[in-house]
Order: structure tokens, then C-alpha cells, then sequence
């Protein structure tokens, strides 16, 4: 590697730095350049001159992102959604072994959420108030698993650089409890498994999130409307805990939008978000027991 050829061929050094040896190229426009000259990509790295040139033709929306949200100083280390994919790898695991013969049946029993389970005065069965976050690591089978998967891939991508890692895991988080919400609230004797009201929840708040920032969410819009509606149409889909993720995801996400004109902005949106969650802890403890006294 030493030969006068290598020395001669400037592929073999940075563009910018002659005299620095590199093999890594610019995603872009694939230039050889030095670890000093490296910017992150979602992809790969990219040069100075290619960085500059992205900035200059990013889009209105995408410039008052950054404004916004600070999305660079709140992107996951090295471009990669790390949160998502804990969450993924996390949930498939515990999924995936309910698919085992001989204790899936156990996992699901103790994973599975049914309002029943906050009642134990009216319903005999222990108080398991945990069963409404667990809920999200366990599924109906590969096909449930694989689609709620695909969907948490596909949307935070987007959302969890845009929002940073804790405002990400918070909105999965808490439109997973408000879809457990909903479900106390609508069918309390029905036992439900999955994540898909904390997927609801990021599609509800990616909407929200980029028609304030001026980008076009018809696409969006249309897939939330139809995978809603789907749930009207097919048996053993839990529609109860969709409602509950769009509902309480938007309501995050607006959050998150007003938080962010204000001044502490970290602090704004943790005391909103701690007080939703007090709101809906609050309402699912009360507003079941009276309904149930009252049809008595």
C-alpha cells in the first residue's frame, strides 16, 4: 500500500486534506475525505461542501424544524433512532416468546391488560395497575408482532430525531397508557394484547406535529383514517385502544408544540405531560366504578 501508484492516486487521500490518507467517501458526491471533514449522515457521512449544500436546499418546513425543535442538538447519537430500536428489539423478544410452546400461555396471562384488573372490588381478580404499559410488549401472533413493528420502525425514523430520545419514549409511553385508558373506559371486561394504541399515539402525533411545521400530511392522514377504520371491520381488533393512542398522542403532541415557544421548554412539557397522565389515571380510577354503580 505503499507503492508510488497509491501515492500518486488522490483517491486515496482527503479532497481537502492531500495529505491525509482516507478511505471513507462522502455519501453525496463521493469524494475521499478525513475523519475532520466527516459530518453524520442519516446515512453514511457526507463533506463540508455537501452539508453546506443541504442546508441551503432545505425546505421552509424543514428549516423551521430545526428552529423549532433543535432537531440537531436532539438527534440520537450517530443519526440512529436508539429508542426505537430498544423498544423494537425489547417488545419482539417477549413477543416472540409467547410463540414458545409451553410458556407463551404464561407470558400472556401475566402481560395482558384488561380493565378488570384496576377493579378488584368489583371484579374479584388482583389490582395489576402495571398491565397497562405491559400490555405493549406482547401480541396475538407474528402477523400482529410484525405490522406494529414495521409501523414503529417506519414512524420513528421520523419522530424520534425530530423530538429527541425522551420526548420520543414519553409520547410511546403515555399513548400506550392512554390506550389502556380507553379500553377501561369503553370495554373493561375485554382482555387485550398489543402495542397498538402507542402506535396509534405516533401517528396522531406526527400528524400534528408536521402540519404545524408546514409539511404535507395527507399521506399520513389517509393511512391513520384507514387503519382506524379497519378496526370496524375486522374481529378481535382492540378499536377501543386506537382511540385512546390518536386522542392522548395528539394531545402530547401539542404539548410539545406549545412547550417549545415557551421559555424552559423542558420544563413546560414535563409538567403537561406529568399532569395528562395524572388526568387519565385520575379518570380511569373513577369513571368506571360509577358506571357500574349506576347500571345497577
Amino acid at each position: 500500500m505503499t507503492t508510488p501508484e497509491f501515492h500518486a492516486n488522490p483517491d486515496n487521500f482527503c479532497y481537502r486534506h492531500p495529505g491525509r490518507q482516507s478511505f471513507v467517501l462522502c455519501q453525496r458526491c463521493m469524494r475521499t475525505i478525513c475523519p475532520e471533514c466527516q459530518t453524520q449522515a442519516p446515512v453514511g457521512v457526507i463533506c463540508p461542501e455537501c452539508m453546506q449544500d443541504q442546508r441551503r436546499s432545505q425546505t421552509p418546513a424543514q428549516r423551521r424544524a430545526n428552529r423549532r425543535w433543535g432537531a440537531r442538538s436532539m438527534t440520537a447519537v450517530g443519526g440512529r433512532p436508539l429508542v426505537t430500536y430498544w423498544i423494537l428489539g425489547i417488545t419482539s423478544v417477549v413477543s416472540l416468546l409467547q410463540m414458545v410452546p409451553g410458556i407463551g400461555g404464561p407470558i400472556t396471562l401475566a402481560l395482558q391488560f384488561a380493565g378488570a384488573y384496576l377493579y378488584p372490588h368489583l371484579s374479584g381478580l388482583p389490582f395489576e395497575p402495571w398491565r397497562m404499559l405491559t400490555v405493549l410488549l406482547v401480541h396475538g401472533g407474528f402477523l400482529h408482532l410484525g405490522l406494529n413493528m414495521l409501523a414503529l420502525w417506519m414512524l420513528g425514523q421520523q419522530l424520534e430525531p425530530l423530538l429527541g430520545r425522551a420526548k420520543f419514549l414519553t409520547l410511546y409511553l403515555v399513548s400506550g397508557l392512554g390506550g389502556s385508558v380507553a379500553m377501561a373506559l369503553i370495554a373493561p371486561g375485554q382482555p387485550t394484547v398489543g402495542a397498538s394504541g402507542a402506535i396509534f399515539g405516533l401517528m396522531a402525533a406526527l400528524l400534528i406535529i408536521g402540519r404545524h411545521l408546514g409539511a404535507n400530511v395527507v399521506g399520513i392522514l389517509v393511512i391513520l383514517v384507514i387503519n382506524f377504520a379497519w378496526g370496524f371491520f375486522v374481529g378481535g381488533i382492540a378499536w377501543e385502544a386506537h382511540l385512546g393512542g390518536i386522542v392522548v398522542g395528539a394531545l402530547v403532541a401539542l404539548i410539545y408544540i406549545n412547550a417549545s415557544r415557551r421559555g424552559n421548554a423542558r420544563f413546560w412539557w414535563i409538567g403537561l405531560v406529568a399532569a395528562l397522565v395524572l388526568v387519565l389515571l385520575v379518570v380511569v380510577a373513577v369513571v368506571p366504578p360509577l358506571l357500574i354503580t349506576a347500571g345497577r
